[in-house]
């Protein structure tokens, strides 16, 4: 038996044309960007949070300022709780002595006098770091609007 090739080459078998299905089209992937317009997106529409740390409040006294970020940060607050679970990666008093032993590299950034070796057995914790155990935000259009423009029609 010749192999279908060279069979068909010569003429001794009849070809039957496969129908070809074209391949799916691959499903839009979600990356750290699109994370990031998210959370600010959701900050931007419950706390107007963007609008605040774009605005010029040089001009401003700080009474004015102080007024104002106290209704942001509030607003802020509120929206992350709603949809991240955020815990200190190290869950100590700040100014406390606390060893380096068992945490992971990446969870710590060692300040002051570090070690030409980059390791030390611990120091004073002078910021407990956050860290998110839980982020459930709400599905958003896709996109780069962080939120859109508004026009007041009258």
């Amino acid at each position: 038996m010749l192999p279908a090739d060279i069979a068909q080459a010569f003429g001794y078998s009849k070809v039957i044309p496969i129908k070809a299905t074209p391949a799916p089209a691959p499903k839009p992937q979600s990356g750290p960007a699109d994370g990031a317009v998210q959370i600010l997106s959701v900050l931007q529409r419950d706390a107007r949070l963007v609008d605040f740390l774009m605005e010029d409040i040089s001009a401003y006294s700080d009474e004015q300022v102080g007024a104002a970020v106290r209704d942001v940060q509030l607003q802020s607050r509120q929206t992350l709780e709603r949809y991240l679970k955020l815990q200190p990666v190290i869950d100590s008093v700040e100014g406390d002595f606390t060893k380096t032993e068992g945490l992971a590299a990446a969870s710590v950034k060692l300040v002051g006098n570090v070690p030409p070796s980059g390791n030390a057995a611990g120091g004073v914790l002078r910021h407990k770091g956050w860290k998110a155990e839980k982020v459930d935000l709400p599905t958003l259009p896709p996109g780069n609007i962080l939120a859109p423009a508004e026009i007041e029609v009258e």
